[in-house]
């Protein structure tokens, strides 16, 4: 979607809608348009997950079963400021987070001594991935991006934020696949970890006549240190943040509309851990070992591009109304090397929000949105029950609620 409430309203179509002081997590160069503006910013997540698996057979058909994510409500803060320093010079902050869609299924096959690795398990029920006790996982990013931006002619500005980035990460009931790890005893089941990393986003936005305004943006992969505690899951024992890039246009059609739309591009396929297949240390894990470079990952092979559909209807001087709409075709196939893991991590394909923005009488502004993501039910063959299939049906719900001032 995006951050801050304009990109809550319009589907984070804003790479060339300069009207809150996000520009740090969009496109630096906005930055200039801003003023001097402080915006808080709160965003309400409601993740619906259900997995389900059918059609394994002799004795893994207790594996035929069905399991709802527990994890149903997250609340993401952010926030960003905004200073003019002079007619050219403007600079600032935005603090940001990727949370909430994290995972926890509870459901077992009910039966002692089903689970795939009773060395680690002993005799307990096996989870939906054959592991032991709740299967899940939780990541949470935070970004913090200082950001500058020169006015280098009238209307024509650049801008560049330094990104700096700490993740936690934690893993639990994936005891099935320690066997097939270089380490072994750092796959699953060890607590919380924490890995700090920094990439640079870039921008150039344009102002011109007719009520036009041009925008484009670079965000480099951000290079996170390596998880001691899961270096034996995550392909290299790290998960860098993809490189993602933008171009965006706005047009003011009217005095009261103005429509935005952007094309992005995130770089899936440049992050080994989301990139490599699931086959590789299933099928050879001598060779390929899970932890190692060419072991299995979650099987986002392709790029993804994203189009995004803005409107902004300027109802009265102290009334905005704003909606939008997004799309991009999926990351991972649905097939034997993806479909696994690809249940466990859903890559919502389309999103729509609604939302306005209202300005009080001592100057404030109050803004509210809602959006729903979708992934689309997704369903492939098993890399782990020869001859099963598993499907997942997942949406999130989201409410952004936030408040900017200029100061």
């Amino acid at each position: 979607m995006g951050y801050g409430p304009v990109a809550w309203q319009t589907a984070g179509a804003v790479t060339a809608v300069a009207e809150d002081a996000f520009a740090g997590a969009s496109n630096p160069a906005k930055l200039t348009a801003a003023g001097n503006e402080l915006d808080l910013s709160l965003t309400l997540l409601n993740p619906n997950r259900n997995i389900k698996r059918t059609g394994a057979t002799g004795p893994a058909a207790v594996y035929n079963f069905s399991s709802t994510s527990d994890n149903t409500l997250f609340a993401v803060p952010e926030f960003a400021y905004a200073r003019q320093v002079n007619e050219r010079l403007s600079i600032g902050i935005t603090a940001y987070a990727n949370g909430g869609m994290n995972i926890e299924y509870r459901d077992t096959t009910g039966l002692g001594a089903t689970n795939l690795n009773p060395a680690a398990c002993g005799a307990a029920a096996g989870n939906f991935m054959g592991g032991c006790g709740e299967l899940g996982f939780d990541m949470a990013q935070f970004i913090v991006a200082p950001t500058l931006a020169w006015q280098f002619a009238p209307g024509q500005s650049v801008g560049i934020s330094p990104l700096l980035a700490v993740q936690m990460f934690k893993v639990y009931g994936l005891q099935t696949f320690a066997p097939s790890s270089r380490y072994p005893s750092h796959v699953s089941n060890n607590g919380w970890d924490y890995a700090f990393g920094a990439g640079v986003r870039i921008g150039w936005f344009g102002e011109f006549d007719h009520g036009v305004s041009l925008g484009a943006a670079y965000s480099s992969k951000i290079y996170m240190q390596d998880f001691d505690k899961y270096k034996g899951l995550l392909v290299d024992g790290s998960f860098d943040i993809p490189a993602n890039y933008s171009v965006g246009i706005a047009l003011n059609l009217s005095p009261h509309w103005k429509l935005a739309f952007d094309v992005q591009g995130i770089e899936f396929n440049d992050v080994r851990a989301l990139s490599n297949g699931i086959l590789p240390s299933l099928i050879d894990p001598v060779a390929n070992p899970l932890g190692s470079k060419t072991g299995s990952g979650f099987g986002w092979q392709r790029n993804q591009t994203n189009y995004k559909l803005g409107m902004i209807y300027n109802a009265s001087a102290r009334l905005t109304l704003r909606g939008g709409y997004t799309y991009g075709k999926r990351a991972n196939d649905n097939n034997l090397d993806a479909a696994s893991f690809g249940v466990l991590a859903i890559n919502p394909i389309r999103a729509a929000s609604v939302g306005f923005s209202w300005k009080t009488r001592a100057g404030s502004r109050l803004h509210m949105s809602y959006a729903r993501m979708d992934g689309a039910n997704y369903a492939g063959p098993s890399a782990i029950f020869a001859g099963a299939r598993e499907s997942a049906r997942p949406y999130v719900n989201a409410i952004n609620i936030a408040w900017s001032r200029q100061l």
